[in-house]
């Protein structure tokens, strides 16, 4: 995969893009990338280093480099270990969810609809 086009950081080996770490050897066809969302995972370097063109210390800049660029996101675990906020009014927002569907049909042939104002 060619590295994404907002590029924060390059290397020797990784670069620091706009959709995590990336290698900057196209040949490796984005099967190493390190995706923003996991750049806070534990074992990163340890699962890489068995591979024998792998460079531990441009990684480790570069995975310094992301998680300052990139913070980390708060567990869902703990997100849900919070208590739900109460309104004024003593009531929970949580919030009926919203679900949207054709019915089986094809979206094509449903009627139309618009706002007129």
């Amino acid at each position: 995969m060619a590295l994404h086009r907002d590029i924060f950081w390059i290397g020797r080996q990784w670069a620091v893009t706009g959709s995590g770490i990336q290698a900057v050897d196209q040949r490796l066809k984005g099967a190493f990338d390190v995706a923003r969302a996991a750049v806070w995972d534990d074992g990163l370097a340890e699962a890489l280093s068995p591979q024998p063109w792998f460079n531990a210390a441009d990684f480790e800049k570069a995975l310094n480099v992301a998680r300052a660029r990139f913070p980390a996101e708060p567990r869902p675990e703990a997100a849900a270990a919070a208590p739900a906020p109460k309104a004024p009014n003593g009531s929970s927002t949580s919030a009926v969810p919203l679900r949207l569907g054709a019915g089986g049909k094809l979206a094509r042939f449903l009627p139309q609809w618009r706002v007129r104002s």
